[in-house]
């Protein structure tokens, strides 16, 4: 009776035993996958938006970036075309209240890979609607922007600046906005 009830016991625990090996390393595996997909995952790419009204149509991309200083921004290309003129394309950036006090009117700088500056005409040139958003005249500058990563400076006072890295991807989508009809 006894070695009956210590098999039973033995066979319990290889049992018990076995069933842990087998969470542990189905605990394991999930990890390793979602370790890899972390490194393997490419950035999603937003889709462009269309927008249409009688007699205009809107296409926008909007992206949140992250400036210098960690502070958050919006990140809005749009391409405004209206029947009967000249399409306009402007890039207006939006900052939460307190992040800075930009200076208008100011034109932005935008700094390539290589080290080449580009500028943008301030579309603000009396007095922006608040002292965190700017907008700028985007239609020369983006058919000369390379596909990559670019850095924004916006102007504040006494020649100081904000400086927003932006991805490749995002470079890629304001292109795709400014080539739809």
């Amino acid at each position: 009776m006894v070695r009956l009830r210590r098999k039973r016991r033995s066979l319990y625990q290889n049992i018990l035993q076995t069933v842990l090996w087998l969470l542990l390393l189905g605990i394991w595996t999930i990890i390793i996958f979602l370790g890899i997909g972390t490194f393997i995952s490419q950035p999603v790419l937003a889709i462009v938006n269309q927008i249409e009204a009688p007699g205009e149509i809107l296409y926008r991309s909007q992206q949140r970036l992250t400036d210098s200083s960690g502070n958050s921004w919006q990140v809005i290309l749009f391409k405004q075309v209206q029947s009967g003129q000249a399409a306009l394309i402007n890039l207006r950036l939006v900052g939460f209240p307190g992040v800075a006090e930009l200076v208008h009117p100011q034109p932005l700088q935008i700094t390539t890979p290589t080290g080449d500056i580009l500028t943008a005409n301030d579309v603000f040139l009396d007095e922006a609607p608040a002292p965190t958003i700017a907008q700028y005249d985007f239609k020369d500058v983006l058919p000369n922007l390379p596909t990559e990563s670019l850095q924004l400076s916006l102007p504040l006072v006494g020649d100081r600046f904000i400086r927003i890295s932006v991805p490749r991807f995002v470079v890629q989508e304001w292109q795709e906005v400014a080539v739809k009809a």
